[in-house]
């Protein structure tokens, strides 16, 4: 049964237009699994169908694989990468090939742990944005010659960077795709680069004001046990952060006392980050964080120091101290002007028809809500009003989210990394997309579980944004069906 598969397969090895390259086509015959060796975060599930496992290169940089199920549902799924790529996201293919997707992922155009690849041209702009369209356009020439007709509809799903991937190819390459989910995209990185870097600088050159881990925590406390109510439940989530209110002095320590509190350089530090962040003229760059957000703490990360030393300066000396917030963010924007995935031109996508899921955790420490927020709001500007939009592009807010998952709120919906529910566009965020696509009926809401373990905690109704859950007063709080998507006073369009 296998050796039509297997030939098939062997036959993809060779040279393909596009200057594609592919060095194995290996079938696989799990018995009863296989997982292929990752050292990387998308840590792979156990697959059980056969399949044929394509690993190639695109242009010699661009690292790819596609696997081709024999039980083909007909779709092609691209699986986005976060952080600084370099690495395949085994996690959402090993998922998906299961429900019959061929599945396809790229590493971005250079590999994990490779010193100072954002100081190399080319890779920094296949990691911007060239690298997913030519992985998508090579996927697709090879499925149809493994299985003789070309996919019926092609799909994306990413998180982080993965979700940045998603947006850009809507906003440049609209034919890649039939429709997109795009998980915390942080559409203007830089920018959110820019306030991680300052914000950790300045913690940096005051050592007594730096946040610890548990300061934050006990500021998440705080702003949770006074707000949580809010939403008429008492859950430990923060249904709409923007109904909250809270002053970060009255985390001050009193007079003798110094647990459970904030000293007075501590607290200064927390209101500096939590506001606006100010460019050297004291003009805000940015709205700030909604209350309750907690940040990482420590020094700059690796990543922040390589986008600056390596992608903008090209000196693997930069000193970091000489850290400009206005003249970096503009530097940024000169050496990679397509790392922004903030574009509101997208009538070549609209036009063919194509839809887009957004999906953002309001409590994300990482690619922070209010940018995702503002970007939807730009796009409907810019494309018609929200009610249009709306017809082709829905983002829904994630209440007690952090980054991409996990959080104290249901975080799980069918999402990059997140457990599915295959087939079930009630439950599963790709689905729903494909629902829209296939069947032309759109979203309306999806429910969401929070998973400890594998046991249930509960389920939310999330909801197309500027609609938020509310509850009904009368079924059992921890039950999605409690709960009825209804227009927000503050989240007006």
């Amino acid at each position: 049964m296998l050796e039509p598969l297997t030939t098939l397969c062997m036959a993809l090895v060779g040279m393909h237009p596009g200057n594609v390259k592919v060095s194995a086509a290996t079938t696989i015959a799990p018995d009863p699994e296989w997982a292929p060796e990752t050292i990387s975060f998308y840590r792979p599930q156990p697959v059980r169908v056969p399949l044929c496992r394509v690993e190639g290169t695109i242009e010699g940089n661009i690292g790819f694989e596609l696997w081709l199920p024999t039980d083909w549902n007909g779709r092609l799924l691209g699986a986005g990468v976060g952080g600084d790529a370099g690495v395949f996201n085994y996690a959402d293919m090993s998922r998906r090939v299961g429900e019959g997707f061929a599945t396809v992922t790229t590493d971005s155009g250079h590999k994990q742990g490779q010193a100072r690849w954002m100081a190399d041209p080319k890779a920094r702009v296949d990691y911007e944005h060239r690298a997913v369209h030519l992985t998508a356009v090579a996927a697709k020439q090879l499925a149809v010659a493994f299985y003789g007709k070309p996919a019926d509809h092609s799909y994306y799903l990413g998180c982080s960077g993965g979700g940045r991937q998603a947006l850009k190819e809507m906003q440049n390459y609209p034919g890649d795709y039939d429709g997109v989910v795009a998980g915390a995209p942080g559409p203007y990185m830089p920018l959110q680069s820019v306030r991680m870097m300052w914000f950790s600088l300045q913690q940096k050159r005051d050592p007594a004001g730096a946040l610890r881990d548990e300061d934050w925590a006990l500021y998440e406390r705080r702003v949770t046990a006074q707000c949580d109510s809010l939403d008429g439940v008492i859950d430990g989530v923060i249904e709409n952060p923007m109904r909250c209110s809270f002053k970060p002095a009255t985390l001050a320590c009193a007079p003798g006392h110094t647990q459970d509190c904030l000293t007075p350089a501590r607290v200064a530090m927390l209101e500096r980050i939590v506001a606006p962040m100010p460019d050297e003229a004291g003009t805000p760059m940015d709205n700030g964080l909604f209350p309750g957000v907690r940040t990482r703490p420590g020094p700059p990360s690796p990543l922040l120091r390589a986008m600056w030393a390596d992608g903008v300066h090209d000196d693997a000396d930069w000193n970091e101290e000489s850290f400009s917030r206005s003249g970096d963010l503009a530097a940024a924007n000169r050496a990679m002007p397509e790392l922004r995935a903030d574009k509101t031109a997208i009538g070549g996508f609209l036009r063919r028809g194509g839809k887009a899921i957004l999906y953002q955790g309001w409590a994300d420490p990482s690619t922070n809500a209010g940018p995702t927020i503002d970007y939807y709001a730009a796009l409907a500007r810019a494309n018609g009003g929200y009610a249009k939009l709306d017809r082709s592009v829905r983002l829904f807010m994630v209440p007690g989210m952090y980054h991409c998952s996990g959080g104290p709120g249901a975080a799980s919906f069918g999402g990059s990394g997140h457990p599915t529910a295959p087939g079930d566009p009630e439950r599963d965020i790709l689905w729903s997309l494909i629902r829209w696509v296939e069947r032309g009926r759109a979203p309306e809401r999806i429910e969401a579980t929070r998973l400890e373990g594998t046991t249930v905690r509960f389920t939310r109704a999330l909801c197309p944004f500027p609609a938020s859950a509310r509850y009904d007063g009368r079924g059992p709080t921890e039950k999605a069906s409690s709960y009825a998507c209804a227009p927000h006073p503050l989240l007006k369009k």
